[in-house]
This record gives C-alpha cells, sequence and structure tokens, in this order.
C-alpha cells in the first residue's frame, strides 16, 4: 500500500475514533451496568467490522450511488439510537459500579449485540466507510483494491477497539472513586444518544417538510 496514503488514513481514522459521540456513550454507560465492558466494546467493533465486509464486497459503492438508501439507513439508525438512549434514561437511576455484577452469558450476549446495532447503522460510521476509506485506496498499489480496503476498513477496527477500551476503562477507574457519578455519567450518555437520533431525524426530514411546503405555497 501506499505508505503516505496508510499514514494519513491512520490519522483521520485515529481522530474519528477519539471524537466523542454514541460509541463512546454506549462503551461508558454498558460498562457501568456491568462487571465488564468487554462485551460493550466488542459489539460497537463488530459493527465495523461489517461495514469493512460489506466495503469488501462493493455494497459501499452501491449506497454512494444510491443515496435514497443511504437516507432510509440513516432514519433506521435515528431509531435505533432513540430507543437505546430512552432505555439508558430510564435506568440512570439505579445505575452504580456494583448493580451489574452478575456476568450472565445472555446479558454479555445483548450488551455485544447492542453494541454492533450502535455502530452497524451509526450514520458516522456508515459515512466514512462510504465516503471516507475509499479515498485512501490506491489503483497502483501492488495489493489489490479490495484487499487495500478491507485493511484500512480493519486499521479502523483496531483503532476504535483501543480508544473505546481506554476510554471505558478510565471511565470507570476515575468515577469508581465517586459511585454517585455513576448516575449522571449514565444520564449523560442516554441524552447524547438521544439528541443525536433527533438530530439524525431532523437532517433527513427537515429538507423533506420543507420541500413539501414550498410545493403548497406554489
Amino acid at each position: 500500500m501506499n505508505p503516505e496514503l496508510f499514514l494519513a488514513f491512520v490519522l483521520v481514522a485515529a481522530a474519528l475514533a477519539c471524537t466523542p459521540g454514541v460509541d463512546w456513550a454506549y462503551s461508558i454507560a454498558a460498562g457501568l451496568r456491568q462487571r465488564s465492558f468487554v462485551p460493550a466494546v466488542a459489539g460497537l467493533c463488530g459493527g465495523y467490522v461489517l461495514h469493512t465486509v460489506l466495503l469488501v464486497a462493493g455494497l459501499a459503492a452501491v449506497l454512494t450511488g444510491a443515496p435514497g438508501v443511504l437516507g432510509w439507513i440513516t432514519l433506521a439508525g435515528a431509531g435505533y439510537l432513540m430507543w437505546l438512549g430512552i432505555s439508558t434514561l430510564r435506568s440512570w437511576r439505579a445505575a452504580s459500579f456494583t448493580a451489574g455484577d452478575g456476568s450472565g452469558g445472555s446479558t454479555g450476549l445483548r450488551t455485544f449485540l447492542q453494541g454492533m446495532g450502535t455502530s452497524g447503522i451509526n450514520p458516522k460510521g456508515l459515512l466514512f466507510y462510504v465516503a471516507l476509506v475509499p479515498q485512501f485506496v490506491s489503483a497502483d498499489a501492488s495489493l489489490p483494491v479490495p484487499v487495500q480496503s478491507g485493511l484500512l476498513g480493519m486499521t479502523f477496527v483496531l483503532l476504535a477497539g483501543l480508544v473505546y477500551t481506554a476510554v471505558a476503562l478510565l471511565s470507570r477507574t476515575l468515577l469508581q472513586t465517586r459511585p454517585g457519578a455513576a448516575r449522571t455519567v449514565t444520564l449523560a450518555s442516554g441524552i447524547i444518544m438521544v439528541v443525536l437520533a433527533l438530530a439524525l431525524l431532523a437532517e433527513q426530514l427537515l429538507p423533506v417538510l420543507t420541500a413539501s411546503n414550498f410545493a403548497a405555497a406554489g
């Protein structure tokens, strides 16, 4: 691969992973409710692995040529974030570092699947793979384009996993000295998810409503 392009990609991907958002909120909130935050982080990474597979399969190019499909995926992602945010808000009063000490496999599996859903239909992550990753693929490189795409996608998965693990670990370490902060962080995480969901809904629906009003006025 082109070394300069790969380094530039690593910098961009690291900056994106380090940007607080729904992935951060979910990893922290899930970590507060369970003994281990590993299922949450693994689920988030699993969603991006799915994006990588789709990118290698060429479906990213299909989505780029069909903006309407991307819009529907964004709406689905907004609905999922809204549900997840409301669920988090409903549990904030009981949040603590001991409430989720049970380590049942079903709970861990559910956390993993929710994390996978969070990143799997996260519009920001989807747009990253659809619009940004192809910009760092070189047609002149010795590796085939699908292989380059896969390596770039998995590089982002690795970076995201490291960042989310650090976020969850540092959050738990710092907040364990202030048990009451667990409720505050859980409440903030839920609010972030709901606000992002509302922003995504507004982004998709406002142009439609504006066009309808303009047509009615005309």
